[in-house]
């Protein structure tokens, strides 16, 4: 991992949108291989934005899901509060959910 690491970083920042987007899937792929990622990586995926509409989206995701949590960096843990409790709130508001149905009967009494 540590071999890889600086290259990988060097390939996520290349002009070519379709060569990063090639780069931030391997970042995705060595977390779910390793476990863990290095520091220089974790940076890498801070300054794409973890964000829907970020190149990094995927790397993150699978970041999430496959380093733990107690090895995650600081600003990584407060993101997986963040989409827990986002998901949660937008299940409510779906055909269907709870919360919809509630607003439904207080509107039409």
């Amino acid at each position: 991992m540590e071999d890889a690491s600086p290259r990988l970083v060097r390939a996520t920042q290349l002009p070519d949108t379709d060569q990063r987007g090639f780069a931030f899937t391997a970042v995705g792929t060595a977390a779910r291989l390793n476990g863990a990622l290095t520091p220089e990586l974790y940076e890498v995926l801070r300054a794409a934005g973890p964000g829907r509409r970020s190149i990094a989206v995927n790397a993150v995701d699978d970041t999430l899901t496959f380093v733990p949590f107690r090895d995650l960096p600081p600003w990584l843990k407060w993101r997986v509060v963040y989409v827990t409790v986002r998901d949660k709130l937008e299940g409510w508001w779906l055909p269907g959910g709870g919360a919809r149905r509630v607003w439904q009967v207080v509107r039409h009494g």
